[in-house]
């Protein structure tokens, strides 16, 4: 299976400038071939090849008085910003056709050197990682990088990024074996809320850490500092900056939170069992700042492929299932309840319910029988020995590239000697 590994770097004053120039090369390169296919597009054209983009726009446009600073940079870097846009392209085709599932995606767009984030992609013939635990980049240098732990085998492709607060961050993908839990009797059905962030039906509750809520405040503040400076300003850029930091760390802790408690309960279970819930609809209510301060899609998606990195089994209930409304004891449906009735009883039974605990029982009650009838889009229901090939959700919006054969390095900072193995599943993070 594919892992994503993300590890902090700390470039200097010039590799700053070089990564720049690249961010900068990668964008244009971006830009002019999507230019040239929307042109065609409007003129009734055939769709512009490729290789005939990668002709005019890179190997071409060098020897221009206009682009010549494209040499400046990796080739590699400016063939993959070509394929990044190929996929994107991919990717919106395969959504109007109906082969990819999911939100529907829309046709790509022009960047710009304002967007929060720049990125560049590279293979493995553009970097290498070194003995004194630096990361070599084509015509950048040696980065140095904070390992927080060890990649498992020899990196397939590197994403440098640029966030908006300024970090640096390398993202590695490689291929790596799964990491089979013992297995276990237990299984759990869980029901995301918000006055708890999770309530699981053997009767654990998960308390809602709400850290946009927490940093509501600080945030209120830097943001009408940044409203009084001067547009275009220096000051103006340092309060953005503190605006981004403030946001960012909000994200990291939310993430951090994610990632401990997902990984705990997939560690706990043999089966897991989770509502799909309709994030996006709810994005747009009245609950729309608690809803996206909760992250529940991040935290599912972590479920997915942790499940099926640990060899659980994993399936979702429909969202249409009316799991606050049955009573989970004799299975009486006793009707919709509005939020502010957190507890009530069943009017066959008479069992009184938590509203939040009834509904993971029913969750797990749901997800059982989904995985019995062999409906479930569980990743590994019993691992089939590990040939499953089932696809899973990439943590990242970039795509990783593959070389097949490739023989795990040796003598290289940060890597851990494993067997290496073919791909089984598409895209996780490797936590």
């Amino acid at each position: 299976m594919q892992l994503r590994y993300n590890y902090r770097a700390y470039p200097d004053a010039a590799q700053c400038r070089a990564l720049a120039k690249a961010f900068g090369c990668a964008r244009v390169v971006w830009n002019d071939c999507l230019r040239d296919r929307k042109q065609a597009h409007a003129a009734g054209l055939p769709f512009v090849k490729s290789a005939e983009l990668s002709r005019l726009r890179i190997t071409q446009a060098k020897r221009t008085e206009e682009r010549a600073w494209l040499a400046e940079v990796s080739a590699v870097v400016l063939q993959q910003s070509l394929r990044d846009l190929d996929t994107a392209y991919k990717n919106f085709f395969d959504s109007l056709s109906g082969k990819r599932q999911g939100r529907r995606v829309g046709p790509p767009r022009y960047k710009s050197k304002k967007d929060t984030r720049q990125s560049i992609r590279l293979n493995a013939n553009a970097f290498s990682l070194q003995d004194d635990g630096t990361v070599y980049v084509a015509k950048v240098g040696h980065l140095k990088v904070k390992w927080s732990r060890r990649l498992p085998t020899a990196p397939t492709s590197l994403t440098v990024t640029k966030d908006s607060c300024g970090r640096y961050y390398l993202s590695f993908v490689v291929d790596t074996e799964p990491d089979i839990f013992p297995e276990l009797e237990t299984d759990t059905g869980i029901d995301l809320g918000l006055s708890a962030f999770a309530f699981l039906s053997n009767g654990r509750k998960i308390n809602s850490p709400r850290f946009l809520r927490r940093a509501e405040k600080k945030l209120k503040r830097l943001g009408r500092e940044l409203s009084r400076k001067v547009k275009g300003s220096k000051n103006r850029a340092k309060a953005r900056i503190k605006v981004a930091r403030q946001h960012a760390r909000v994200t990291d802790r939310r993430r951090d939170f994610h990632h401990k408690a997902s990984t705990q309960i997939i560690r706990d279970n043999q089966a897991v069992y989770v509502e799909d819930l309709a994030v996006a609809g709810l994005g747009r209510t009245w609950l729309a700042k608690s809803v996206h301060d909760a992250g529940w899609s991040a935290f599912v998606a972590m479920l997915e492929y942790k499940a099926v990195k640990h060899g659980r089994t994993f399936a979702k209930v429909d969202r249409a299932f009316p799991s606050s409304q049955v009573c989970s004891v004799c299975g009486f449906r006793d009707g919709p309840k509005p939020l502010r009735i957190r507890e009530w009883a069943c009017g066959e039974c008479g069992a009184v319910h938590e509203r939040d605990h009834n509904a993971a029982r029913n969750v797990l009650f749901e997800g059982r029988r989904i995985v019995a009838a062999g409906r479930a889009e569980t990743q590994n229901a019993s691992w089939s020995a590990g040939k499953t090939k089932t696809k899973v959700p990439a943590q990242r919006v970039e795509a990783g590239s593959l070389r097949e054969g490739r023989t795990t390095q040796s003598r290289i900072f940060g890597l851990q000697a494993r067997k290496h193995v073919k791909n089984e599943t598409r895209f996780g993070t490797g936590r």
